[in-house]
């Protein structure tokens, strides 16, 4: 069974034990039915529950799926990336914590980033838009918010924590270079964009009015107008949604037309509108890289990347064990944290205070979006660096009452 059906009938069978709890449930007024998550881990006051883990399975799994494995191999392959699953839900939210802690902002990158995919989407109405996202992603417009700010919270935390501290002199980056040199000898390469003048049915009216409006495209752009707003506005391709990019190439892999006008050209070129069958096509010259070896200069960032690598690694298992020695982490018997800090205590401590182990769905997304909202700080994280332990929050029981979101609705 593909990972697909297998989610789809999870997703079945769940939808049907719900169905026939809610009928017993009809028949029993006093039997209050609850969809529930089972906390497995509680960081700094954040959980992670078992529906998260086997939803990253599922994502291994399809990742493994297309690179082809299947079978024996395939079950292998997912068993040895998810014994590691719950090691980097816990890797993530201290480090986003840490991020919280550093005082570092990354909204406007994430509005950034929000912005680019609806200029993709095409989709300029909100409501349509975050409709859009969930059918996509089959997560909410706010999900993939708080997931691209805790990617990029991550990856700040670790640049600033961790490649900062990570030094290579330059005469062993000049070194690496000379002994690989033959693995930075470029093939010369253009990077383009293009806005499609579409001449419709191609007749000879059609035909003239794409050129003429091609034309007065050209000259807007050649005379300072924005390429990629161009490219949105008038461009009849798909990549109108992208700012017209169509992406890097080498000789051979455009069409000869096209081809021969726009690598002999400099970076910044614009070209006159070119005929193809489907109407005109502008493009202009993004970036070139020339044939031949590339200089020390041209790739010392990457050969810096290269050797700080082995590096990095072992310095951000380090933070990591750092910051769970100095975290309140409760993980429930049964499940292996595989980046445990040595001698850190991490048992589920005080079973009848902390009970219930198992909260609603509807609780877990309050919860993260209440803390989002509210800025509430998470136990044991406050402004300054605390060195001792928090003690464990204690756990209300799960309402026999719907529960409620941040701001007193229902669901």
């Amino acid at each position: 069974m593909s990972s697909n059906n297998w989610l789809a009938g999870a997703l079945a069978a769940g939808f049907l034990s719900a169905a026939s709890a809610s009928l017993h449930a009809a028949d029993r007024p006093e039997i209050q039915t609850r969809i529930v998550e089972e906390i497995i881990a509680k960081v700094n006051g954040e959980i992670i529950t078992r529906g998260e883990l086997e939803k990253q399975r599922v994502v291994i799994q399809q990742q493994l799926e297309k690179q082809g494995l299947a079978g024996p191999a395939l079950d292998q392959a997912v068993n040895k990336a998810a014994a590691d699953a719950l090691r980097d839900q816990i890797d993530q939210l201290l480090l986003v914590q840490k991020g919280k802690d550093l005082s570092i902002n990354v909204d406007a990158d994430v509005n950034r980033r929000v912005a680019d995919i609806q200029k993709t989407s095409g989709l300029a109405d909100p409501d349509k838009f975050h409709d859009w996202v969930r059918e996509q992603t089959g997560e909410s417009f706010e999900d993939l918010k708080l997931a691209f700010k805790n990617q990029l919270l991550t990856q700040r935390v670790i640049g600033e924590e961790v490649y900062r501290n990570v030094s290579i002199p330059k005469a062993d980056m000049q070194k690496y270079y000379d002994d690989h040199k033959a693995e930075f000898v470029r093939k010369e390469t253009v990077s383009v964009r293009e806005i499609l003048i579409s001449s419709g049915d191609n007749t000879p009216a059609k035909v003239a009015a794409a050129e003429k409006k091609a034309k007065d495209v050209v000259d807007r752009a050649r005379k300072g107008e924005k390429f990629p707003e161009l490219a949105r506005q008038y461009s009849d391709a798909e990549t109108a949604k992208e700012d017209g990019m169509l992406g890097t190439f080498t000789k051979g892999q455009l069409t000869p037309a096209i081809e021969n006008v726009i690598f002999p050209q400099k970076k910044g070129y614009i070209t006159d509108p070119i005929k193809i069958p489907a109407g005109f096509e502008i493009m202009k010259v993004e970036e070139r890289t020339a044939e031949g070896q590339a200089s020390f200069e041209e790739v010392q960032n990457e050969i810096q990347n290269r050797l700080s690598e082995p590096k990095v690694q072992p310095k951000l298992r380090e933070l990591l064990t750092q910051l769970r020695k100095k975290a309140f982490l409760q993980i429930k018997p049964g499940y292996l944290d595989s980046g445990a800090a040595p001698e850190k205590d991490t048992a589920w401590k005080d079973p009848a205070q902390l009970k219930p182990q198992t909260t609603t769905k509807e609780a877990v997304a309050n919860q993260r979006r209440f803390k989002k909202f509210m800025k509430v700080v998470p136990y044991g994280r406050t402004g300054a660096k605390d060195t001792q332990e928090a003690a464990p929050p204690a756990v209300a029981p799960v309402p026999s009452t719907p529960v409620k979101n941040a701001d007193g609705s229902g669901k």
